[in-house]
């Protein structure tokens, strides 16, 4: 069920992460959930790292921290992408 739940929050990160970043994203579903994926391992470390793993109740901090990851993995996988189809446009 861990796998079920990582794929389904990476799913919505990536999402998220590409309606905040500004402009045309071109990588598609399946790079922006596993870029989500990683943004949400990626943030829940980091959030470790400023001793907030854990709240009572929500976790607000750990999520921003998870979309803040997630927002940066996702321009930067979007950028690398387009480099490797060499500024190719799908039609």
């Amino acid at each position: 069920m861990g796998w079920l739940w990582a794929i389904i929050v990476g799913f919505v990160l990536g999402l998220i992460a590409k309606a905040i970043i500004p402009g045309k994203q071109h990588i598609p579903l399946w790079l922006t959930t596993i870029l989500g994926m990683i943004g949400a391992i990626a943030g829940n470390a980091i959030a470790r790292g400023f001793g907030v793993a854990e709240t009572p109740g929500i976790d607000w901090s750990r999520h921003i921290f998870q979309l803040v990851a997630a927002i940066v993995l996702v321009f930067l996988g979007d950028m690398a992408y387009m480099q490797l189809r060499g500024g190719k446009r799908r039609a």
